[in-house]
């Protein structure tokens, strides 16, 4: 959904929240390509106005399809200082944290080291990344919390990162994206679940990435409106894959958020999951119980998108499986699919699921009081 909001006065924006909530999927974004460089050694300056990045894929800056919007992002949250959208910490409070009474909200930069070939730049970016998330925003707005993101394609400098972050108060999470070179139960990312179980961070896997594979499973495909709906098929893939290597029972504190990629498709992903495995179990003796109470011990799901079937007791069947207490209030702001607050719940959820869904399930997970 994309809104269009009018200029208001501060005081009927206040008026107006009523409810304080949780905002677990705010994307940052750098005014200027070389914001990073005073978090990064001399050398790494050079490198990139010499060789520039070497992803994995081209069109770092985002999904590889020409956007709905520019910069996949609301037109109207451009900044008056000029930057691209979400480059701005005082607009951001104007024209989101403020009026919708976000009393939490968790940064997940996009454009990072994520997808670069060159492990050693991939590291160093990655990193400058997490220090220029507490000297830009977290350290000037303590409403918002960081998530570490690592080179993840280099398990060990990947977890380093995560230790050397652990216990940091401005971080409340590590970040993964989707699309990786390979599916995110394979043990090349087994360094970074050890590292945030240990660390006591969840981990979320946001939809998205550049590993330089097709972005379906069956190719490239013609139109962006495909890659939209593409994500949930990328996150299910990756759940398969985590439960499926035995990461969750290697690591049975370890909790993930499934971010931007929906959830009505979680049960059918389970029930085939489990029905499979009773014929195949054989094949993966390391796990001890069924594929879905891995999912439902484990994972946590972000609200946007948020699947809007036409009959209201759908949605709420697919909840009910889900958990009320699994569901974490998402907007994507400033992108242009934003969910407006107070137009996500239909009528109908009692007083103690909505409390849980817009805030008290993310304070548990991200473990803020």
């Amino acid at each position: 959904m994309n809104v269009q909001f009018r200029e208001r006065p501060e005081q009927s924006a206040v008026v107006q929240a009523r409810t304080a909530i949780a905002d677990c999927d705010i994307h940052p974004a750098r005014a200027t390509r070389d914001e990073l460089y005073p978090f990064m050694a001399r050398r790494w300056h050079a490198h990139l106005e010499t060789y520039d990045k070497h992803p994995y894929q081209g069109m770092m800056e985002g999904p590889p399809f020409p956007k709905a919007q520019p910069n996949a992002s609301r037109r109207d949250a451009y900044p008056p200082e000029g930057g691209p959208q979400g480059s701005s910490l005082s607009f951001m409070q104007k024209q989101h944290l403020d009026p919708n009474n976000v009393v939490l909200g968790v940064l997940n930069p996009l454009a990072t080291g994520q997808g670069i070939r060159n492990q050693d730049l991939a590291a160093a970016i990655c990193s400058a990344v997490n220090d220029w998330q507490i000297e830009k925003w977290t350290s000037k707005d303590s409403r918002l919390k960081a998530s570490v993101v690592v080179a993840n394609e280099d398990g060990p400098a990947a977890a380093a990162e995560i230790r050397r972050r652990a216990g940091d108060p401005n971080f409340v999470q590590v970040l993964l994206l989707s699309r990786n070179v390979e599916p995110l139960g394979q043990r090349r990312y087994w360094p970074i679940y050890e590292a945030a179980e240990e660390a006591g961070l969840p981990v979320g896997v946001h939809a998205f990435g550049f590993g330089g594979n097709p972005i379906t499973a069956s190719g490239w495909p013609s139109f962006y409106i495909e890659e939209m709906v593409g994500h949930s098929q990328c996150q299910q893939t990756a759940l398969a894959s985590l439960v499926l290597e035995g990461v969750f029972e290697r690591h049975p504190t370890l909790k993930m958020i499934m971010i931007e990629a929906g959830f009505g498709w979680a049960p059918s992903l389970a029930w085939r999951l489990d029905k499979t495995f009773e014929r195949l179990h054989s094949e993966v003796p390391h796990l001890k119980r069924r594929p879905s109470e891995y999912i439902r011990d484990h994972i946590f799901w972000t609200t946007q998108p948020m699947e809007d079937p036409e009959r209201r007791d759908h949605l709420f069947d697919m909840i009910d499986w889900i958990g009320w207490d699994k569901l974490l209030f998402a907007t994507d702001y400033p992108h242009w699919d934003y969910d407006e607050p107070s137009r996500v719940l239909p009528p109908g959820v009692s007083e103690e699921n909505r409390a849980a869904f817009y805030l008290g399930n993310a304070r548990k997970v991200y473990g803020i009081p």
